[in-house]
């Protein structure tokens, strides 16, 4: 080979290696994207549409807190599916108390039933938003329809994928805020500078961010989501499944860090296009993301609309069967019930059968003139009952040097989990005085 063309693939490897390292990257990504995208559903667009609307800039900080606080605590959930190739659910009732599991499962369950049914009436409602001539019974009913039959009928490796890439569908809230001409100044410097008013509605606010970003049905969706990853690699008993390696441990952790920074990234870029184009206006009453859409058009214009109107649509689209197969997992391994979307239909009829009744459920909060924004609020008083309770769970377990052997938590991870789990002691208990005694 003449010197020239040595050069020339020389230089030519070295141009795909960024290629390669991206195709890597992508390839390594998988239960942590899809969580921490899920996060982002419609009602958690309400709650950060909010956020920005009544206080512009000064929450901004919170996006950035709660990313490594979310983040340590998916990670040891995920950890704790690795080692022990369970569940949360099944791991804590092979450790601790069948009673306390399934009073967690049952608040569980209601709390995703309700949100399911919050979100199906935001996408819904969003679509109105690009086609006001459709109706909202079929539009939601459609919703329901389309979620179990990707569910049930698509094999779990497809849908896996489907629900990687939806995940890219959260972009629409990064160009929303980019399109509206903010003043990244003001942005940044309130990012990186807490500031706190000690009022009622802005300390009520908070712990409803931290409700919304924390929230139970991520534990046992990304602990399980795990396990399904190692089945899909052959390992289909418990026994095959239990243990794990440092190559492992490195992939999972860049799967979830990078899940929840895209979570908290779309969190950061909501509340500062709220707090940029809605709160100068005083337009600071926001109860649902399709509000935020609907007062976002006549000032930021048709581009920002119609992105907050997407991104609806294509969130509930991911977290819709990540709630309802959240509670699945959760009831089925209480019960030891045959789980998994790797199975069929015929082969685990009580798991899909939970997930069929939690869609139901939630299809029917919207027949039964059950008012949306009352949803999220059962919705969060079981959360907050439920969040401390299995936050103390999973660190008790991913600390046990019985159960997790040379994958342990540090002292630091221990230390951040507690306090974790003592923010939403202190959260849940907040959100449930506020709406029993306000």
């Amino acid at each position: 080979m003449s010197q020239n063309r040595l050069i020339k693939e020389i230089n030519r490897l070295e141009s795909t290696k960024p290629i390669k390292k991206s195709e890597e990257y992508w390839a390594e990504l998988g239960p942590g994207l899809t969580t921490g995208a899920s996060d982002d559903d419609p009602s958690g667009i309400a709650t950060y549409s909010q956020t920005g609307a009544q206080y512009g800039f000064q929450l901004l900080w919170l996006s950035i807190v709660t990313f490594p606080l979310m983040a340590i605590v998916q990670e040891m959930c995920a950890r704790i599916g690795l080692v022990t190739g369970r569940g949360l659910a099944g791991s804590i009732r092979t450790h601790f108390s069948k009673k306390v599991l399934y009073i967690c499962t049952i608040l569980l369950f209601a709390a995703n039933a309700f949100n399911i049914g919050a979100d199906l009436g935001a996408m819904a409602k969003a679509v109105q938003l690009l086609r006001p001539s459709l109706n909202y019974s079929p539009l939601v009913i459609g919703f329901v329809v389309l979620t179990l039959l990707m569910q049930i009928i698509m094999p779990y490796a497809r849908y896996a994928k489907y629900l990687k890439w939806l995940a890219m569908v959260l972009l629409a809230y990064v160009a929303s805020a980019l399109v509206a001409h903010l003043n990244w100044g003001d942005v940044l410097r309130q990012g990186v500078s807490p500031s706190i008013h000690f009022t009622r509605d802005q300390l009520l606010l908070i712990c409803a961010i931290l409700g919304t970003t924390i929230s139970p049905y991520l534990f046992f969706w990304q602990t399980s989501q795990e396990v399904e990853d190692k089945i899909q690699k052959g390992e289909t008993t418990v026994a095959s499944r239990q243990g794990t390696d440092q190559a492992a441990v490195h992939s999972m952790r860049v799967d979830v860090w990078s899940g929840m920074f895209l979570s908290n990234v779309v969190m950061f870029f909501i509340i500062a296009a709220c707090g940029a184009i809605l709160f100068p206006h005083g337009i600071t009453n926001i109860q649902t993301s399709a509000q935020a859409a609907e007062a976002l058009r006549p000032i930021a214009g048709n581009i920002t609309y119609y992105l907050f109107a997407v991104g609806i649509i294509g969130t509930g689209l991911l977290a819709i069967p990540v709630l309802a197969g959240a509670s699945s997992y959760a009831v089925s391994e209480s019960f030891k019930w045959r789980e998994g979307l790797y199975r069929k239909f015929g082969q685990a009829h009580a798991f899909y059968g939970v997930l069929i009744v939690s869609m139901l459920v939630g299809l029917g909060i919207n027949f039964l003139g059950i008012d949306p924004i009352k949803a999220l609020i059962y919705s969060a008083v079981a959360n907050g009952l439920v969040a401390p309770i299995v936050l103390a769970l999973i660190v008790l377990i991913s600390s046990n040097r019985r159960i997790m052997g040379d994958w342990t938590n540090k002292r630091s991870t221990t230390w951040l989990g507690w306090t974790v789990t003592g923010m939403m002691s202190v959260a849940g208990a907040a959100a449930i005085v506020s709406i029993f005694w306000h």
